[in-house]
């Protein structure tokens, strides 16, 4: 593999020596479903997160079409319920920065999922200070997202009033892989589902 195409695939930077291997060793653990939630296998996701952090971290000031996608939630810090990874469920992240817009869409797994899902609509944007990894996040509307009947999708949502500036830093980030730090002081590590549209989820 070429300089060039390695840099397309990791970031604009290849990354030291050992980084590689850090991430796919990443990827096979959050790959491995919901054992990846007990207690050692949680420490060892961690660790190697941390790892990555530092040897492959994000620049959004290059990165940025890189967000753009269909990504799942495979493993959080958080102990909340609807942030457990589970295989009847997936949890869906969608993010369309150059539209400035994000979708949080929680459905059931396998064919049923695209009948039915609750979902929370944010506006987005890339903060433009260094490190260049925050990206503000504006809750707006959320509720019952239904099936698609034609052109348009059933949908009943309501305004959210959002309280208190949310953001995500995103630690790492690759065509495939996804590190997040929350406002809150929630790790995220989620992969792309290159299987799923943007267009069509969001719309």
């Amino acid at each position: 593999m070429s300089d060039a195409s390695h840099a397309s695939v990791n970031g604009p930077t290849a990354p030291a020596d050992g980084a590689q291997a850090c991430r796919e060793d990443l990827l096979g653990c959050l790959r491995a479903g919901s054992s990846s939630s007990s207690g050692q296998a949680a420490g060892r996701i961690e660790a190697l997160i941390e790892r990555l952090e530092r040897l492959q971290p994000a620049d959004l000031s290059a990165q940025a079409s890189q967000l753009a996608g269909v990504w799942e939630l495979r493993w959080s810090s958080s102990s909340l319920p609807y942030l457990a990874v589970q295989p009847w469920l997936e949890n869906l992240q969608l993010l369309d920065p150059a539209a400035g817009r994000a979708l949080n869409l929680l459905r059931l797994a396998g064919p049923l999922g695209p009948l039915a899902g609750i979902g929370v609509q944010a506006r987005i944007a890339v903060a433009p200070e260094p490190p260049h990894q925050r990206v503000s996040v504006q809750f707006e509307r959320g509720g019952w997202l239904g099936p698609r009947i034609g052109e348009r999708r059933l949908q009943l949502f309501r305004q959210v009033k959002q309280s208190f500036p949310a953001w995500l830093d995103v630690t790492v980030l690759d065509d495939e892989l996804r590190v997040s730090r929350g406002n809150a002081g929630t790790l995220f590590a989620l992969v792309r589902r290159p299987d799923l549209e943007l267009a069509a989820l969001l719309s």
